[in-house]
């Protein structure tokens, strides 16, 4: 007797349908779907103005589109209340591209940001919490009392890693984290990412250009072309998809060497 055997759905974080959005006349997106499940680490690949950028602020809520819905965690952001609204978005951590640090604040004190306004955490308590997540990303304690211009440019990637990671949230945003590293330091961060993932079951939306990234740690690539997410799903289906943006991306002398890279690996 044979027996059935169903699949576990897997549990959405965001859940996007019918997404339009619009500058004056430029339509970025139109009808755009997306999913983000529960502990994959997803990576968002598109061309110069595809509005990778433009989808992550919008599924924060930092946007609100012209059509379509977003739900992040079951719940649309703009229907919320305020009080509500703030605990959904301290469940998000955020690397923006250029880490976005305050560089007037030391690395401990971007770090203590979010804890002192989202927490009633005393100041001992906090400092305690930003020397942990400082550690968690990679970075030596002496670094907590440096200012972002003390820093060179992957320890400014791992100091807005640990105040992304400070609310202990369900899901990192990353934008273009690898940008401008050398490729010992990407692959270094690339490793950083999915070990924190393990450890801490996180789940990560990544926008990237970094091939490499998405043959090191991405479990599922989604595609914006043509306004709209054309596929999601693993490199490896990604890569046969039908479109002549995707075999430039992948096929070209830059793809073919991240393949030939990993598949060493």
């Amino acid at each position: 007797m044979t027996v059935a055997v169903t699949a576990k759905p897997r549990d959405t974080l965001v859940e996007v349908r019918g997404l339009r959005n619009r500058f004056g006349e430029q339509v970025v997106h139109e009808n755009l779907d997306l999913d983000i499940y529960r502990g994959e680490i997803l990576g968002v690949v598109g061309g110069s103005g595809s509005g990778k950028s433009v989808l992550l602020r919008t599924i924060l809520g930092l946007r609100r589109p012209q059509a379509g819905t977003v739900k992040l965690f079951g719940e649309n952001l703009h229907d919320l209340p305020a009080r509500e609204r703030v605990a959904i978005e301290s469940r998000c951590g955020v690397l923006f591209q250029n880490g976005a640090l305050f560089s007037s604040l030391t690395v401990s004190e971007n770090v203590r940001v979010p804890l002192m306004e989202h927490t009633s955490l005393s100041l001992h308590d906090a400092l305690r919490v930003a020397a942990l997540k400082i550690a968690l990303a990679d970075l030596s304690p002496e670094v907590r009392h440096k200012y972002p211009a003390e820093l060179s440019g992957g320890m400014v990637k791992r100091a807005g890693l640990a105040r992304a990671l400070a609310l202990d949230p369900d899901i990192v945003f990353l934008d273009e984290p690898t940008s401008g590293l050398d490729p010992i330091a990407a692959a270094s961060f690339d490793q950083l990412i999915r070990t924190l993932r393990d450890a801490l079951g996180l789940t990560v939306f990544m926008i990237t250009h970094d091939l490499d990234s998405l043959h090191a740690i991405c479990d599922r690539v989604a595609v914006l072309a043509h306004k709209r997410v054309i596929v999601a799903d693993s490199l490896d289906k990604v890569e046969r998809f039908d479109d002549p943006w995707i075999r430039e991306y992948f096929q070209g002398p830059r793809g073919r060497a991240a393949e030939s890279v990993a598949s060493i690996a």
